[in-house]
Order: structure tokens, then C-alpha cells, then sequence
């Protein structure tokens, strides 16, 4: 198998998302959502050694604004490149998003289904269910020539068994860990929230990630990055040490590490 992807997190929690997942072998890249700022977006593609002049196509999860709030900005900027990626986002999220809708007319757009197979950047992009409090929601697997895998869920209640699929025989694996459960039910959040982040339809806790990471535990996997860790019901530490639990019970190699708000977080 030859290693050819890359993903590079650019930021990763409640104020915002975004991540690049790149085919090394051609420079070419997927933007995954764009709910950062354009000096943030293009630092940390410059940090990574990405240059965003490659990138192919922006792929949106879901409507919400920490997921698509640096679009606009950012797409205005890489046209000043001369870069104009094709944006796809689900039909129902394009209805429901403001952030969206100000870009219909001004650059290609097309429509994201779950079970589309898209040739993007020289990797096919396989679109999967989540189970989030969205208008749609997404993840991704990701496949280069050779048989490189890389897997993308984030904001998900719970994995179901579509997702679980997609996931597996990843080399990296990016998954969303979002909230310690005693810091959720102990936390300022109203009733009302902590139900909602709770719920089948809210983020996946540090115990449902190790969980999902037990299950797809492999002789491909590589590398793990927990994702969207909460600022006020998580800390850095909680979701790392979780997984690596899981890796180090058993006997696994994989290494992992923690995305976090400020900062590149890469997996080659």
C-alpha cells in the first residue's frame, strides 16, 4: 500500500472547523469544511506545506456556522489566486445555510449526497450518513490509487453501521470525540443543550470515539486525530488519553493525537 494521503486539521472545535485531506503524490487537495478565518485558513495551510492554489473542491458536512462561517471570506481569497474549487454541499444544507446561500451564482456548486462516489483531486470521495441536529450531515472516506484510506466523521451522535463501514481499513482516521460525559452533565450548559449534545443526534462522547476506535482497530490503521473536542465539556487530555488506552490495550501502533481550536494538526 502506498502511502499518498495526507490530512492537515487546520482548526478543529466549538468556534470553528476545518481540515484539508490531500493526495500527496499530486499536491491536489479536498477542503472539509471552512468555519475559520482566511488568515487562519491560509497560515495553516502554509504551516502544513500545503499550498491552497490546489485545491480541487470544498465538501461541506452540514450547515451549522462553526462549519461554514469562513467560506465566503475564504473563497473570495483564493480567487484573488486565481483558485475557484467547486463547492459541494447537500441540498437541504444549501437551503438551510445563510453562509451558503451568499456564495449560489458565484462559483460552481453542486449538490453532495450521501453514497456519491466523487473523483476528486485525484481520490474518490465515498459520502456517508451522520446523525447530527442538522438540516444533513456527513463524513467522508477517502481512497488514492494504491489502496491509501483515510476516514472523516465528525459531528455524529452515534456511528451507525453505514458510518462504521466507511471507516474501516483506514490508514488515518480522523474522529470526532467531543465531550467528557461528566463534564457535560456537570457542566453551565441549560438542561435542554446537555440533552441535545447527548442525544443521538449530538456529538459523540470520549467513551463512544474509544468505543468506534476498538472496533476499527487494524493492521492499516496508522494514525488517529480526535476531532471537535469541546472548549467548556472536554479537555486536550481526556480524549487523547481515551484513545490511547484503547490503542495501547491492544497492543496496537497506531499513534494518536488531539486536534485542537488553534492549532495545525497534520497525519501523513
Amino acid at each position: 500500500m502506498e502511502r499518498r494521503l495526507a490530512v492537515h486539521v487546520l482548526a478543529s472545535g466549538s468556534r470553528g472547523n476545518a481540515a484539508v485531506v490531500e493526495d500527496a503524490a499530486t499536491g491536489a487537495g479536498v477542503l472539509v469544511d471552512c468555519g475559520i478565518c482566511k488568515r487562519d485558513f491560509f497560515a495553516r495551510c502554509e504551516e502544513a506545506g500545503f499550498d491552497p492554489a490546489r485545491l480541487a473542491a470544498v465538501l461541506v458536512t452540514h450547515e451549522h456556522t462553526d462549519h461554514t462561517k469562513g467560506l465566503g471570506v475564504v473563497m473570495r481569497g483564493l480567487a484573488k489566486l486565481g483558485v475557484e474549487p467547486t463547492v459541494y454541499a447537500d441540498a437541504a444544507v444549501r437551503a438551510a445555510s445563510k453562509e451558503i446561500a451568499v456564495l449560489e451564482g458565484t462559483c460552481d456548486m453542486r449538490e453532495l449526497r450521501a453514497g456519491d462516489a466523487l473523483s476528486l483531486a485525484g481520490m474518490q470521495a465515498h459520502v456517508f450518513r451522520t446523525s447530527h441536529d442538522a438540516a444533513s450531515s456527513c463524513g467522508f472516506r477517502f481512497e488514492a490509487e494504491g489502496g491509501d484510506v483515510v476516514g472523516f466523521m465528525t459531528d455524529t451522535g452515534v456511528v451507525t453501521g453505514e458510518a462504521h463501514e466507511a471507516l474501516r481499513g483506514a490508514r488515518l482516521l480522523a474522529l470526532e470525540s467531543n465531550h467528557d460525559e461528566r463534564m457535560l452533565w456537570d457542566g453551565p450548559y441549560p438542561y435542554s443543550v446537555k440533552r441535545r449534545v447527548a442525544s443521538d443526534q449530538g456529538h459523540l462522547s470520549n467513551a463512544q470515539a474509544a468505543e468506534e476506535l476498538k472496533a476499527l482497530l487494524s493492521d492499516a490503521l496508522e494514525q488517529v486525530t480526535a476531532l471537535h473536542v469541546s472548549q467548556n465539556n472536554n479537555t486536550y487530555r481526556l480524549p487523547g488519553e481515551a484513545l490511547a488506552e484503547v490503542v495501547e490495550r491492544a497492543g496496537h501502533s497506531a499513534r494518536v493525537q488531539v486536534a485542537r481550536q488553534d492549532g495545525l494538526a497534520s497525519m501523513r
